[in-house]
């Protein structure tokens, strides 16, 4: 009876605390115990009395909330209260700002994945899948990438066409003359464009991203809208918007630019206004902008508008041709010819009208920003990340295909193929991470942890794949000229990078930072009420909060030692969503952990944040790619690409929380930590070398996955140098494989001469080795892979006038 007691109370302590019931386990448990303890005892002592009544002295403490909140609850908010980091204003904004979505499921520790599989992402509507085909494919054909790097801007007739196509207007609502697209077709006109040529692109983002349509379409005033939208829509107005500054680059906050509330003579009669000091820089379409969006500090010294003297943030519309206002000069960043340059302004003086939102928008600037970044976090950078990582999958893969080493085709080389797979894995796994969140998006999430990792992610996994398809295309990709499209894309990487918050700051402190404090279930409530003083808020989400960790703390033991948990999927779907809920309680778990042990200084333990933002970030993108896999009914030929993106990511997950618990300061917490997360040691490895193999062969010959995994750029005709001349070498040098085989026999028999090469097809046609049909087309197929294979040269009076 005893030992049945002892077996039932630890089975419902570890069910009920498996479940999240914390209280309730650890009462049950030691109820039940007590009463095996009683039946064991022939009579009742004074010790079975004194642990009764201590017992139910706990149950009555921990059970009854006005007590527990006597007794423990407000001591410990008291003793909190003072190690409690002051939040400014700007900081309390930026963690607020926008919404938590999926992210928060990963911070959970138990990830609803019904929510996400059966999440549906927008498809294209018919209207905008008919841009893609006509207008932007159109523009596509138009522009000539060279010519634009060589005279260092725009054809007239591509601004021209830019404007009568309403590529400025994509976000802006048709009622105001812009196109009124959805976040997945903005998404896909970038992707599109992007991989044709950077500036482009580049010129066609920054309207439809963050800037004046963006904060207008949110906070303008009637009148703001209707007089501005219409315009940008039809690119009469041509928008910038003026942030970054010498001394405020991510940290927006502390911009120096002031306008300061003041008596001025505007069109001829006085009226309270605003007179500004600015100097911004890194503003791209300044040198062209009519319009300028900006970021300013708003202070009113002498009570013009009211007591407050400080009114924060704000963001005004200001022409260009407002008297005080320098512009027109450019950067040239990394010779990439977008129009990009400084801004800057002494005494101009404008009317409170030119704030976005009128008065009422006068102080709300930096939340207006947080809000709005999500847009280019979430849209723009990621489509141009993977417009670059599709351009290098298709012209690596054509490439490594016709180019030969050794008689041998270089992508069959493991040293190559090994750079195969990764462009060819990340071209699926960033694919899927820019669909899932545009999804998000245009579900009317404005999902500001997710947009970073979108960010920070997609447009570093670009870098590296650009640096490895520089080495596959090795000379090819160095000699710049009309062929080399890829030298091009390479030097615009650092751009991506940099924009939007830097990807180090990104990495390190956003989306950790701002994750652990949005996404925590308790977190929030319970700085928010220490900072409100109240009691009872503080007491509920303190206790929520233990259970929590408890229930992780076993979950993430449980299911590191193998014990299946029920997931919506079979096979390897089934078996990644298995591996991620056990690491999604693992980050949990160390979250709290590293939240409790550090505190405060948390935020400047970067390293150990930027670890556990690598934890997280590598969580959403497994979490795409199966969602991918899903929404495409899991075929088969796309397995390999799924496995490899998951096995990656684990592995990576692990070795970020490995990193996190190896440098924790407090070696104690530690400790314990390694034993919930690891029992059995961190035995995760990445992908292994066969299945690597299986996805860097898919991009080779000219497969059905090469097409796939680059189904949304743009591919010219044949005939043009660069992509055109691969697409039609590999066409036909697949088509020759069978004779290229026939000859290499003969060679190797003995019975045909290698030399001379170039007449080795009429050679081996006249012997009878090959057919004419073989003949001709092993004949074509050398031709165009020389012509392919061939890089830009130049007279030496043309070499001294190249640019960029």
């Amino acid at each position: 009876m005893t030992i049945a007691l002892v077996i039932a109370a630890a089975a419902a302590f570890l069910f009920l605390l498996y479940r999240g019931h914390g209280y309730w386990a650890w009462s049950s448990a030691a109820g039940l115990g007590l009463v095996s303890w009683r039946i064991s005892e022939t009579e009742t002592s004074v010790g079975v009395l004194v642990v009764v009544a201590i017992f139910i002295a706990l149950v009555l403490v921990f059970g009854i909330p006005a007590l527990r909140r006597t007794l423990i609850s407000n001591r410990l908010m008291a003793l909190l209260r003072p190690l409690m980091p002051r939040m400014s204003d700007t900081e309390r904004t930026a963690i607020e700002a926008g919404t938590v979505w999926w992210d928060a499921d990963l911070f959970s520790g138990r990830p609803e994945w019904t929510k996400l599989l059966d999440f549906k992402v927008r498809p294209l509507s018919k209207r905008e899948q008919e841009f893609l085909d006509g207008p932007v494919e159109e523009l596509c054909r138009k522009v000539d990438d060279w010519q634009i790097s060589q005279e260092r801007e725009l054809p007239p007739h591509v601004w021209d066409f830019l404007k009568q196509k309403r590529f400025f207007g994509m976000i802006i609502p048709e009622k105001y003359g812009g196109l009124g697209f959805s976040a997945i077709a903005h998404s896909a006109v970038v992707t599109k464009v992007a991989s044709r040529s950077i500036p482009v692109a580049c010129t066609l983002m920054v309207p439809n991203s963050l800037g004046p349509a963006e904060l207008l379409l949110h906070y303008g005033t009637d009148k703001q809208k209707e007089y501005y939208l219409p315009r940008l829509a039809s690119g009469e107005e041509i928008p910038c918007f003026a942030l970054t500054e010498p001394h405020a680059g991510s940290d927006a906050a502390s911009s120096r630019s002031l306008g300061v509330v003041s008596r001025g003579v505007y069109e001829g009669r006085e009226i309270i206004g605003i007179s500004i000091n600015l100097s911004k820089r890194y503003i791209t379409l300044a040198p062209l902008a009519t319009v300028i969006g900006l970021a300013f500090a708003m202070k009113d010294p002498d009570g013009l508008l009211g007591e407050r003297k400080d009114l924060g943030i704000t963001c005004a519309l200001i022409p260009r041709n407002t008297p005080g206002l320098l512009i027109g000069e450019r950067h040239d960043p990394m010779g990439v010819p977008f129009p990009n340059g400084p801004i800057t302004g002494v005494n101009i003086f404008v009317p409170l009208d030119y704030v976005i939102g009128g008065k009422e928008g006068i102080g709300r600037g930096w939340r207006m920003l947080m809000e709005c970044l999500a847009a280019g976090r979430s849209i723009s950078l990621p489509a141009l990340s993977v417009a670059a990582i599709q351009m290098v999958t298709r012209m690596t893969g054509a490439y490594a295909s016709i180019r030969e080493q050794f008689n041998l085709p270089i992508g069959r080389f493991e040293g190559v193929e090994e750079r195969l797979t990764r462009i060819a894995g990340y071209s699926y796994l960033m694919d899927a991470a820019r669909v899932l969140t545009c999804g998000a998006v245009d579900a009317g999430e404005r999902p500001a942890v997710v947009s970073g990792v979108a960010k920070a992610y997609l447009t570093d996994a670009m870098r590296s794949c650009l640096s490895d398809a520089m080495d596959i295309m090795a000379g090819a990709a160095l000699c710049r000229g009309p062929r080399n499209l890829l030298s091009r894309v390479y030097v615009a990487a650092p751009i991506a990078i940099t924009v939007e918050g830097a990807n180090i700051l990104t990495r390190s402190l956003i989306i950790f930072g701002q994750g652990s404090i949005r996404c925590h279930p308790f977190v929030r409530e319970e700085i928010s009420s220490i900072e409100a003083k109240d009691g009872v808020r503080f007491d509920k989400a303190l206790f929520q909060h233990f259970g929590f960790v408890c229930r992780n703390a076993l979950r993430s033991l449980v299911l590191a030692l193998g014990v299946p948990t029920t997931v919506p999927g079979q096979g390897w779907k089934g078996f990644y969503l298995r591996r991620l809920t056990r690491f999604s309680a693992s980050f949990a778990l160390v979250t709290d952990v590293a939240l409790a042990t550090l505190g405060a200084s948390l935020k400047r333990q970067e390293k150990i944040t930027g670890r556990m933002a690598d934890a997280l970030a590598w969580m959403y993108l497994a979490s795409a790619a199966i969602k991918r896999f899903h929404d495409a009914d899991g075929p088969a030929s796309e397995l390999p690409l799924l496995r490899w993106s998951c096995d990656l990511a684990l592995w990576t997950i692990q070795e970020a929380l490995c990193g996190v618990i190896n440098n924790l300061p407090n070696r104690t917490a530690a400790a314990v930590l390694r034993i919930l997360v690891f029992p059995l040691g961190a035995r995760l490895q990445p992908p292994r070398d066969s299945l690597a193999a299986e996805v860097g062969r898919s991009i080779l010959d000219g497969g059905e996955m090469r097409k796939r995994l680059t189904q949304d750029i743009f591919v010219p005709d044949g005939d043009e140098d660069g992509l055109g001349r691969l697409e039609a070498a590999l066409e036909l040098v697949v088509s020759a494989r069978g004779a290229q085989r026939k000859t290499q026999e003969a060679i190797s028999r003995g019975v045909l001469a290698r030399e001379p090469i170039g007449t080795l097809p009429e050679r081996a046609t006249s012997q009878g080795i090959l057919d004419a049909d073989e003949g001709r087309r092993m004949s074509l197929a050398a031709k165009a892979q020389e012509m392919a294979i061939q890089v830009d040269s130049f007279a030496p009076a043309v070499y001294g006038t190249l640019k960029g």
